[in-house]
């Protein structure tokens, strides 16, 4: 029997022997609840006891070998480091997000699936085998070796690494801002202290033994985040459809979600309470156009009322409501008209009747309608075009110890993640099928608890709000606004399930983010450590000096990202959503020209790259609000998410113009590419 078939068996014994014990723990954790254990110390037994876990994992695996840490010695098989890859890639937007966007925007959500399953397609195809067969440590490492020529190789590491860090870091802040979501929910501890708990978990692994122990906690990470998935969505499936296989009772589900979604259309008292959203709409712009003279009127009326109230004697809780009125008014006639406008649309958008979900790209008129169709399109090319220039993503293929097993682990990695992807779209629809016929219509002095629990996690940017619009006691469709972030994580106690499955999903939840944001700091660490300071500025460093000054970079990283994540930039699937475009725009031309085009040159891919890059946040800072932008300087009607449908062609050209107006690359460089091509 080989080494690496011993290597294999004792790590299927291993991770066996886990997944029982992990059974048998969630089986004890539920006796507790049956006898009497109260809830919140049921949601810090699991948390704490799964952080312990990765903990222990990665004490075990701590390592200051070069080759263990960069690389986990190059001896994963293809098996676990498929394992290992999807939990690396089924980070909070996968677990968290995707079956709350799909609740929310129904067919128009499967771009996600779409474009990040097509994604590995293009990994196993374009990318991962070539990578392996190269054999070194980072991407940045392959582009330099890659594309060598009239300048230093120096030259088109850095800006590969500069690119590698954006990408990273905005994807880390995503997964962070999913690790404080879960955990001040589950232990009741403020959101930013709950981003710092979650982040010494993460770096216990990956500092002390780099990709080693991550690649292994990935594993155990995997195992727990599938359990925590699937055991909600099929007693959701069983309960609506008596179908225990979630992706066969889909299709019954939806049948009887749209017969639902028929009634709630033309229900009276849903028509009224978007007649009540339309006019606050127009009153908003009445008072638009008539600033600065309303903002004015309205600041005068709060504080005549405030006085009126404190002369009066009234009670003290309408006197702090007004009060509170008052200080969250705009401050001067600039910030109102801003935060009116944003009102008004929220106001316009919950005044239009509910979309079936599976009507394919719905709109007012056909103009409109086909923007749906190209924003959907160009999503799913930025995603998949991005999902093969991800460096975390990539870097795993260096692991493997043949080119074959590369190849092969890309196919563990598609099965372990069709394992959550073909349930997402079961749980989306199942979860809208039981708020519409449970929640709707229910009366709001009778509104479960968990509602007030997810209300209550951000104030200031509620993730649930139900609000008795039209004043008759009863909850209409029109009156629910939910976040996408919070569609998985309150599934269990929206279909009644005990609550040691909601902390079996906050488990799973914390695990997916963990394993991505793991993946993508030691990404951050080793670039700056590996391709910045030892081969550039100090190549005689010594091995255990390289592994050092990565542990230190990764501190570094972590904090400032989890400064980042503790201000909320963003929801957690707009945030994915540009990583991917920034690195397809940045990377992807670079990585497949390098492959498959031999006359791409050093002076042609520093040009992509930049092209590539600069177009690409070019469109999302002139088009994104929050980076003072607006929709008006959006190019054909594509929303900023999707920058990378011009990124990538910008790019392209880039290297192929300028390659081809300067000199051939070298014989070492052909020499390279026969390698690589080589069967």
């Amino acid at each position: 029997m080989t080494k690496a078939k011993t290597f294999f068996q004792r790590l299927c014994r291993y991770y066996l022997l886990y997944t029982v014990g992990f059974v048998l723990f969630l089986f004890g954790v539920a006796i507790l609840e049956h006898e009497g254990f109260p809830r919140v110390w049921i949601g810090y037994v699991f948390m704490f006891s799964t952080i312990v876990v990765y903990a222990t994992i990665g004490v075990i695996s701590r390592t200051s070998d070069v080759l263990e840490y960069y690389v986990a010695g190059r001896r994963v098989p293809a098996f676990f480091n498929g394992m290992a890859t999807a939990a690396d890639w089924i980070s909070a937007a996968s677990f968290i997000s995707l079956a709350g966007g799909l609740y929310l925007w129904g067919f128009d959500g499967l771009a996600y699936i779409m474009g990040w399953t097509g994604g590995f397609v293009l990994v196993a195809l374009l990318i991962a085998p070539f990578l392996r067969k190269f054999g070194q440590y980072t991407i940045p490492d392959y582009l330099a070796a890659r594309y060598t020529g009239q300048y230093s190789t120096n030259v088109v590491r850095v800006i590969a690494v500069i690119a590698t860090i954006i990408v990273s870091f905005t994807y880390v802040v995503a997964q962070i801002y999913g690790v404080g979501l879960i955990t001040s929910r589950f232990t009741g501890v403020d959101f930013s202290v709950g981003i710092f708990l979650g982040l010494a978990s993460i770096l216990v692994c990956s500092f002390l033994g780099g990709m080693r122990a991550v690649t292994w906690t990935q594993v155990a990470q995997y195992i727990i985040l599938i359990i925590a998935y699937m055991i909600p969505v099929v007693w959701l499936s069983m309960k609506h459809t008596n179908m225990p296989v979630p992706p066969i009772a889909y299709g019954s589900a939806i049948a009887q979600l749209t017969e639902r979604e028929k009634v709630l259309i033309d229900d009276p008292k849903e028509k009224e309470v978007r007649a009540i959203f339309r006019q606050r709409a127009y009153d908003l712009d009445d008072r638009l156009a008539s600033l600065p003279e309303s903002w004015e009127n309205g600041r005068a009326e709060i504080q005549h009322n405030l006085e009126a109230l404190k002369l009066g004697n009234a009670a003290l809780q309408d006197i702090k409501q007004t009060g509170r009125e008052l200080a969250a008014y705009p401050r001067d006639a600039e910030e109102a008209e801003r935060v009116w406008k944003e009102e008004r649309a929220l106001n316009l958008e919950l005044a239009k009747p509910p979309t079936r979900h599976t009507e394919p790209f719905p709109g007012d008129s056909e103009e409109a309608s086909n923007i749906k169709r190209n924003n959907f399109l160009a999503l799913v090319f930025c995603l998949m075009l991005g999902t093969a220039a991800l460096p975390h993503v990539l870097v795993r293929y260096y692991t493997t110890p043949s080119v074959k097993e590369a190849r092969h682990s890309v196919a563990w990695t598609l099965f372990f993640i069709m394992a959550l992807y073909i349930t997402i779209p079961a749980l989306a629809v199942l979860v809208k099928y039981d708020i519409y016929s449970s929640l709707v219509g229910s009366h709001f002095s009778q509104l479960p608890e968990w509602v007030s629990y997810w209300a209550n996690i951000d104030k200031l940017h509620p993730l649930v709000s139900i609000n008795d619009v039209n004043r008759d006691g009863i909850v209409q469709l029109a009156e629910i606004v939910m976040d996408v972030d919070i569609v998985v994580l309150a599934t269990p106690e929206i279909a009644g399930l005990p609550y040691v499955i909601s902390g079996l999903i906050a488990a799973g939840g914390l695990a997916a983010a963990l394993s991505t944001a793991d993946g993508l700091l030691l990404t951050i660490s080793n670039a700056l450590s590996h391709d910045i300071y030892y081969k550039t500025v100090d190549p005689e460093a010594s091995t255990q000096k390289r592994v050092t000054v990565s542990k230190l970079l990764l501190l570094m990283v972590a904090l400032v990202a989890a400064y980042v994540a503790s201000l909320k930039p963003g929801d957690i699937l707009s945030l994915v959503g540009a990583a991917f475009s920034l690195a397809a725009s940045a990377l992807f031309p670079a990585l497949a020209l390098g492959v498959f085009w031999k006359r791409a040159n050093q002076q042609g891919a520093i040009a992509g790259m930049l092209v590539g890059f600069g177009v690409c946040a070019y469109y999302m800072i002139h088009t994104l609000p929050a980076f003072g932008g607006s929709a008006a300087g959006q190019w054909f009607n594509i929303a900023p998410i999707s920058a990378g449908v011009f990124g990538v062609p910008a790019g392209f050209c880039a290297i192929i113009m300028v390659s081809l107006l300067t000199r051939a690359p070298d014989q070492r460089t052909e020499d390279l590419l026969k390698h690589l091509r080589s069967p």
